[in-house]
């Protein structure tokens, strides 16, 4: 039997997902497992890496019950980032991973920036100082947990311990390896300044491999564990927001992905190195260029947040709830009755990158109804996009439109919303696994099926199923609405860090 199915593993922050398609990027099958997530102290996120590589076997045993293994030509990773591990010499996880939520390492994010300037910290890696990279994690470990950061041997991400389970070899990708922080994005290889700041050496780090290359083979003990075939091409693949930016195939001039999930996680493509505060600059996954990403680190989360916290509804228990919801708020008027919310609940990535960042709800009233708040979340989350996005195209190209994913883009008024806010078309893409088929897209160049990404992405991209256009009266108010929220948080961003300050002495 001729192999004629590509597998792209999506490891997120909460669950994997192993999914075969095919030539065309339809669905064939799929196999899925929970990760867990553990919130130690206040500010600390870890999982534990037999969780990591015990939910990718479940989810292969699931899928490779449903098909043949001798119809698997290759398999690709995309991974949750800036989530990592440390490993003695045998392998051996040495605590828990420190996931992209995790913000411990505080102090350490200054420190970085003030050894290696933040200026040139940001011209190297692409990445403006932050919290997030796992540069700040490596010198906190340095400093915090010296033993276990003695014993380390090698530090990986997702993406490196996943390919080191299914084929025994540390390596990783470039595009996964980017948003750690340590990569020089111009070269494609690590970067002696950062590593030396970060309290890192090269040798702990796994070998690169670009995207679309084969990484190794499974091993015979990975296919045990796994019902994949021993032998089978292990290709390097990348981190889950550049991955979506291939499924969603983002190498279309004026095109810009947007990911609609936990985080909203927006990018557009482009062959040309570029710097702005508005956003990070990542080794796209393709055989150059860059992912130009924006970044809010709560997306959907916020609407979990607001339902079962605020509003005291289980979605499980009330699966009504949340179109309930939106049809009261699809009739609150534009502005949310003067209702105004800013999404950083956990900190500033783009545009401002301020850890102590935090959400607000600004212009409340007693008047205001459950209807008025959940739509203020949806028109906060578009407006901020659409203030991220029309930065990016002024530094970069063009941007006309997003191809949609994630769970939000099944909501119809959040989807208009954002074209309207933005004033740009909006496409809902008929895959909505846009990362696993990025994934997929990388081992279909592996498996020789496409000369290049770009090839790949073009043949097996989802159609847009619905497009959402940005309507004239509406467009209108939300660019009014947009440049007063613009002004809103470098007003209120001192008084934030204040408060935070206050917070922290009080223990």
């Amino acid at each position: 039997m001729k192999p004629d199915l590509v597998i792209g593993i999506d490891q997120s922050t909460t669950a994997t997902k192993a999914i075969a398609f095919d030539k065309r990027g339809r669905i064939v099958a799929e196999g899925r497992a929970g990760v867990p997530l553990s919130n130690p102290k206040m500010g600390w996120f870890e999982q534990d890496v037999a969780d990591w590589t015990g939910s990718v076997a479940t989810a292969l045993k699931q899928l490779t019950k449903k098909i043949s293994r001798d119809r698997i030509a290759a398999v690709s990773i995309s991974n949750q980032r800036e989530s990592f591990a440390q490993f003695d010499a045998a392998g051996r996880a040495l605590r828990p991973g420190t996931l992209w939520l995790d913000e411990r390492a505080h102090v350490e994010v200054k420190e970085i920036a003030a050894e290696v300037g933040a200026d040139r910290l940001h011209d190297i890696s692409g990445i403006p100082n932050d919290v997030t990279p796992c540069r700040t994690r490596c010198r906190w470990f340095s400093k915090h947990e010296p033993k276990v950061w003695s014993r380390t041997v090698k530090t990986a991400e997702v993406h490196g311990v996943i390919a080191h389970f299914l084929t025994g070899e540390w390596k990783t990708s470039v595009s996964s390896a980017s948003p750690m922080g340590l990569l020089d994005a111009r070269t494609y290889d690590w970067s002696e300044t950062i590593m030396a700041a970060s309290k890192i050496r090269r040798d702990m780090l796994p070998a690169l491999v670009p995207s679309g290359d084969v990484m190794g083979l499974v091993t015979a003990d990975a296919a045990k564990r796994t019902g994949l075939k021993a032998g089978t091409p292990v290709v390097a693949g990348g981190g889950d927001g550049q991955c979506a930016g291939a499924g969603a195939n983002t190498f279309l001039k004026g095109r810009a992905y947007l990911n609609l999930g936990t985080a909203a996680v927006s990018g557009s493509y482009g062959e040309d190195y570029a710097v702005d505060l508005s956003f990070r600059s990542l080794a796209a996954v393709g055989e150059t260029g860059f992912s130009y990403e924006t970044a809010i680190r709560t997306g959907t989360y916020l609407v979990t947040w607001l339902v079962e916290r605020v509003f005291h509804q289980n979605p499980a228990k009330n699966p009504k709830i949340l179109a309930e919801l939106e049809t009261e708020a699809k009739a609150v008027p534009i502005g949310s009755r003067g209702l105004v919310l800013l999404p950083y609940f956990s900190g500033i990535m783009t545009p401002y990158w301020d850890t102590d960042g935090r959400g607000i709800f600004a212009g409340l009233s007693g008047s205001h109804t459950r209807a008025d708040l959940y739509r203020a979340l949806m028109e906060g989350i578009a407006l901020e996009q659409a203030m991220m996005t029309n930065r990016v195209a002024a530094v970069t190209s063009p941007i006309d439109h997003f191809a949609i994913v994630g769970g939000g883009s099944k909501s119809d008024l959040w989807c208009q919303i954002v074209a309207d806010a933005s004033g740009r078309d909006v496409k809902r893409l008929e895959t909505p696994e846009a990362s696993a088929l990025g994934a997929a897209m990388a081992a279909a160049k592996g498996a020789g099926w496409y000369k290049t990404l770009p090839a790949a992405a073009a043949a097996m991209s989802g159609k847009p199923t619905k497009t959402f256009r940005p309507r004239t009266k509406e467009a209108k108010a939300y660019a009014e609405l947009l440049s007063i929220y613009q002004e809103l948080w470098p007003q209120v961003s001192g008084w934030n860090a204040k408060l935070q300050d206050f917070a922290r002495r009080q223990g």
